[in-house]
């Protein structure tokens, strides 16, 4: 039987058959991989998989995975060549993000941006916790940084999930899509899921006072049907600290960057990496300020990640 992979535990997975009726776990085989990909889950949310029937005690195996016409991917830690895929068959993926307790790095939207387009996956920016920036400097920003990213074409949403008010816009990106939400710990990703899904109630925590950052409360990922049926859902996904990319070509990484992308046509060599050639157009643009520094230093960030020895272990 065939079906869509809904949680996934680390341990087992859960499957949704075609057509409804119960909801199947399921393991793996240990020697189940996919072909060409090396990571720490082979089997993601959002999988289409064939399953065999259940054992009696309920447990089926995940014998197949259909190809995957998308996927989220990052690096699984930083002293690791292994990678690991955070949601697959999606339709968007909102990156969830605060500027203020806790503080979201630019670096780290730029990163998530960037993997997003490298892997066919329109993506969309939530800005939440907007009722605490109350102060003019704080509303400055604000405005500085959906304005930043929507002039490069992506689009910002501005919200509260403490006031509501911005919900009902996401609501409506949502309708009809199978969305990912990521985001780091204590951006309130969890509270917004449970605005949208009345009677869900997932856990919240509180930010740390200390460090102002948030305490995981997701712990595995999920997929959640949206109210209503017109085939909505959104994909949960444990909080993350850093977003390391993987498999990136240090000649491609441009290609990802949307607004480096668009000027670097001009540039005199084809080959250019925009760090230090002769007759770079993206290198000009930056000088003449038509490109964010804070966008060029995330393309540095991910050039860095494409240097093996970065990630060689030590002995």
């Amino acid at each position: 039987m065939q079906g869509t992979v809904i949680r996934n535990t680390g341990s087992h997975y859960v499957v949704a058959p075609d057509g409804g009726g119960a909801e199947i776990n399921c393991k793996i085989k240990g020697n189940f991989r996919i072909k060409g990909i090396r990571t720490t889950n082979p089997v993601a949310v959002g999988d289409r998989v064939t399953v065999s029937e259940p054992a009696q005690d309920g447990t089926a195996f995940i014998t197949a995975i259909e190809p995957r016409r998308n996927y989220i991917i990052r690096r699984a830690s930083n002293l690791s060549k292994e990678s690991h895929i955070i949601a697959a068959n999606i339709d968007l993926a909102m990156l969830v993000v605060t500027l203020a307790h806790p503080t979201t790095s630019l670096v780290f939207i730029d990163r998530f941006l960037a993997t997003a387009c490298a892997y066919n996956v329109p993506a969309t920016l939530i800005i939440n916790k907007i009722d605490l920036l109350a102060e003019p400097e704080d509303r400055e920003l604000l405005a500085a940084v959906a304005y930043l990213y929507r002039s490069i074409g992506y689009d910002v949403i501005e919200l509260s999930a403490k006031t509501g008010a911005g919900i009902d816009r996401l609501r409506d990106a949502l309708h009809g899509q199978l969305t990912l939400l990521s985001g780091n710990s204590g951006v309130g990703k969890t509270t917004l899921i449970n605005d949208l899904i009345p009677g869900l109630d997932l856990r919240t925590a509180e930010i740390s006072a200390v460090h102002d950052t948030g305490m995981h409360t997701t712990t595995f990922s999920e997929l959640f049907r949206l109210p209503g049926d017109d085939g909505g859902a959104i994909i949960d996904t444990p909080g993350v600290r850093g977003f390391g990319t993987i498999d990136f070509d240090k000649y491609e990484v441009a290609h990802y960057f949307p607004d480096l992308f668009a000027v670097s046509h001009d540039c005199r060599f084809g080959n250019c990496t925009h760090t230090h050639e002769p007759g770079c157009a993206v290198l000009a643009a930056l000088d003449e300020g038509r490109i964010a520094q804070s966008r060029y230093n995330s393309y540095l960030s991910i050039l860095e990640d494409s240097d093996e020895d970065k990630y060689r272990k030590g002995y």
